[in-house]
């Protein structure tokens, strides 16, 4: 489905709005949207907006970079279903340290907004594995529209979890993408999963922030600890047994 060019005056260059359609596949077992379905959404609606604005994968290949997921925020207001199309309006927002800040808006089809979301991302040296700038030649499409918010907030910052209910997965075939590591959808899945079928059926989320931390590879055992942080929130952190590393941190709220 090709996307289509937001119609607003105010910066239409910077403004996308990608039209989706939710598919059975992109759903729980009562037909509303998984979380890691609605993370992956504004993943390919970034990705398109990206390479639109000549700064996406290929596009910064070139200069020996590539584009990592690092802090995600979503707020949910209404759990979109099977069948539902939706609009994923987004645009890159700001710079903040070595984070790129990209915002999201989610309509619904009557033009309703279901979820709003904003997200940090680093440009990766491909040899030293560190962020380095992007170059954009010059255009300052990363910060013309700073003041342009989906959410008054910046990506969620998450911090350790010391204690909780601890659980354990093994990656596998179809948690992997392109790149050869656990796909961005997949950490959001797995602490859904946390959660018995009873909780899911009675409760949705609000709200949900992840930072990714450390990459996961084929085959690595990934321990998950969730604890409560208030009425109804749940914290995580997930660390790789094999390389004792921190993996990722999460919050959901319902």
């Amino acid at each position: 489905m090709e996307y289509q060019k937001n119609k607003n005056k105010e910066e239409p260059e910077l403004i996308m709005s990608v039209p989706f359609s939710i598919s059975s596949a992109d759903t729980d077992m009562f037909a509303r949207i998984r979380m890691g379905s609605l993370a992956n959404l504004l993943i390919q609606a970034a990705t398109k907006s990206a390479d639109h604005l000549n700064v996406g994968y290929d596009s910064i290949r070139q200069q020996k970079l590539f584009w990592v997921l690092s802090r995600l925020t979503i707020e949910i207001y209404k759990p979109m279903s099977w069948y539902e199309s939706c609009v994923v309006e987004t645009w890159p927002k700001d710079i903040q340290k070595i984070l790129y800040i990209r915002d999201f808006i989610v309509r619904d089809e009557k033009g309703e907004e279901v979820a709003k979301a904003t997200s940090g991302w680093l440009g990766i040296d491909i040899d030293t594995k560190r962020p380095r700038a992007i170059d954009s030649s010059g255009t300052p499409l990363f910060t013309r529209l700073k003041d342009r918010n989906a959410l008054d907030i910046s990506p969620e910052k998450l911090f350790p979890v010391k204690d909780g209910d601890v659980s354990e997965i093994k990656t596998s075939y179809y948690d992997i993408d392109l790149n050869g590591h656990v796909t961005a959808r997949r950490y959001i899945d797995w602490m859904m999963d946390t959660f018995e079928v009873e909780f899911h059926q009675n409760n949705y989320p609000k709200i949900v922030s992840i930072n990714y931390l450390n990459e996961i590879w084929p085959g690595e055992i990934i321990q998950i600890t969730r604890n409560i942080a208030g009425e109804k929130t749940y914290i995580f952190e997930g660390i790789n047994k094999i390389r004792n590393t921190i993996a990722f941190r999460g919050k959901i709220g319902f």
